[in-house]
């Protein structure tokens, strides 16, 4: 068995943004990388000229020559690429979220069960020093029980380029909920220790994106105007748990208000305050002794690189044969509640978490709409 994350033979699917990001980190990590893949031709030819690796546009030339593979594709293609390695016995480690609809991600957990691969999901925000001491700190019971857990990842100004895979429901499944709620859905979940997810009240809306006016100063790609933005650019939610704690979820893309990534850990004994980019951290109680008064701790800590740190985990877990903290499965929870989510704005009422796991009506025409757009027109390579 591999013990040494130098012996495993690392290729990168999807050569976008987050591909590199991926390469510079595995560069560092001193893991051999044998090549990447992508359906795009310049994508190829800039990576190629940039690692001096090679490239192919058939993924299977490059599992052929792989022990391991990152995932970086669209949202919709990670079934298709994850699901082949899984298959042939290799390790993954698959970009967030699992996939683009609720029954793709069940097919590569399924996947994922049988294989004998390691796979794991990219919820690099877990690693985090500022959330390992909230999460060592609530775990020492220094919060007391902790009951409610505020979420929030809102831009100001913020929708992807419009117009790119991000903005189009048949290829990313959604928007700003399924981009940025994924990420603090998943680590709600992970602070409370992931209970039972029961009850979803939410709603989503698009009230930006579509606009021939919308005002911006920065975007992530080019804007290619509104014509076929079809995803939420906002989302909010009221997430049940089966213990009866809950979570409050606010997520946007676009709003008229300060940007704001806090989230809120509240306990019986204390709560604890952290920015989710920032990382700054503070502790709030009150207290009887001496006199009533109420305490304001602050707690400084390095930033740490969570990508390169999640890349740790994933090869010592290969190392290791472990399943990585049952990533799969959790993501799979997050699937079912982003899912829960868009049905419970669609049809205006509370649903079961449950009932999640039957594929919503929205979610299956959202698979077999166009299957045949994408590739070409957006590549299945580049995220």
């Amino acid at each position: 068995m591999t013990t040494d994350r130098t012996d495993v033979r690392t290729g990168i699917v999807g050569l976008g943004n987050i591909g590199q990001y991926h390469t510079e980190r595995l560069v560092e990590l001193g893991v051999p990388l044998v090549g990447g893949m992508d359906v795009s031709a310049e994508a190829r030819r800039h990576f190629t000229r940039r690692y001096d690796v090679d490239v192919y546009e058939d993924h299977h030339e490059l599992y052929d020559i792989a022990d391991a593979i990152i995932v970086t594709t669209p949202n919709k293609f990670h079934e298709e690429y994850a699901v082949d390695a899984l298959e042939r016995g290799l390790h993954v480690l698959l970009e967030k979220p699992l996939a683009h609809s609720l029954e793709s991600a069940e097919r590569i957990a399924a996947a994922a069960a049988a294989s004998e691969g390691t796979c794991m999901v990219g919820f690099n925000n877990r690693f985090s020093n500022t959330v390992q001491i909230v999460k060592n700190r609530i775990e020492q019971g220094k919060l007391g029980t902790v009951s409610h857990l505020e979420a929030n990842y809102v831009r100001r100004r913020g929708v992807p380029g419009r117009g790119s895979w991000f903005t189009r429901r048949a290829i990313a499944g959604g928007g700003a909920l399924i981009d940025l709620g994924v990420h603090a859905i998943d680590l709600a979940l992970y602070l409370l220790d992931y209970p039972e997810v029961t009850e979803v009240n939410g709603i989503t809306r698009a009230e930006f994106g579509d606009r021939e006016d919308y005002s911006y100063i920065d975007m992530w790609g080019d804007d290619a105007g509104p014509e076929g933005f079809d995803v939420d650019d906002s989302a909010s939610a009221f997430i049940r748990c089966g213990d009866g704690r809950s979570i409050s979820l606010e997520v946007a893309w676009a709003t008229n208000r300060p940007a704001n990534h806090e989230f809120v850990v509240r306990g019986t004994e204390a709560a604890a305050r952290f920015d989710l980019l920032e990382n700054d951290l503070s502790v709030h109680s009150a207290s009887g002794i001496g006199a009533d008064h109420l305490e304001d701790t602050t707690i400084q800590t390095r930033q740490n690189d969570t990508h390169s740190d999640e890349q740790e985990a994933f090869f010592d877990a290969i190392a290791s044969g472990d399943n990585v903290g049952n990533s799969v499965g959790e993501a799979l929870t997050v699937q079912r509640v982003i899912s829960a989510i868009y049905r419970s704005s669609e049809e205006g009422h509370t649903i079961r978490v449950d009932d999640s796991k039957q594929e919503s009506t929205t979610e299956s025409e959202s698979e077999s709409e166009s299957e045949s757009e994408s590739e070409s027109e957006f590549g299945s390579g580049s995220k």
